[in-house]
């Protein structure tokens, strides 16, 4: 019998128990927390990703400038700031997911 004294569980709080316990119970570990060390790498990481960013950017102002209006050349620019934009993300997260393997 629960308790008396401990206060009610949302739905949500039970919810997560049973699959923690489910978890538990088919050997998935959770997730060990992250080292210093990992900590300043993936800070190091966001952080160039960020200027990769501000430097496409910079580039696409530029280029549009320079295609003067012209629709064409305006979407062909915007595909392709939309494209190296995904690729910075991708390429960012692929390495967080690595540095947090590491643990």
């Amino acid at each position: 019998m629960p308790d008396d004294d401990a206060p009610l569980k949302s739905a949500y709080e039970l919810a997560l128990e049973r699959l923690q316990a489910q978890d538990r119970a088919e050997g998935i570990d959770e997730p060990a927390p992250l080292t210093r060390k990992q900590k300043k790498e993936i800070a190091r990481l966001r952080q160039e990703a960020e200027a990769k960013s501000a430097q496409l950017q910079i580039m696409r102002r530029d280029a549009l400038a320079a295609a003067q209006g012209d629709p064409e050349k305006v979407a062909e620019i915007e595909e392709h700031f939309a494209v190296d934009r995904r690729r910075v993300e991708s390429s960012l997260d692929a390495s967080i997911a690595r540095i947090k393997k590491r643990s």
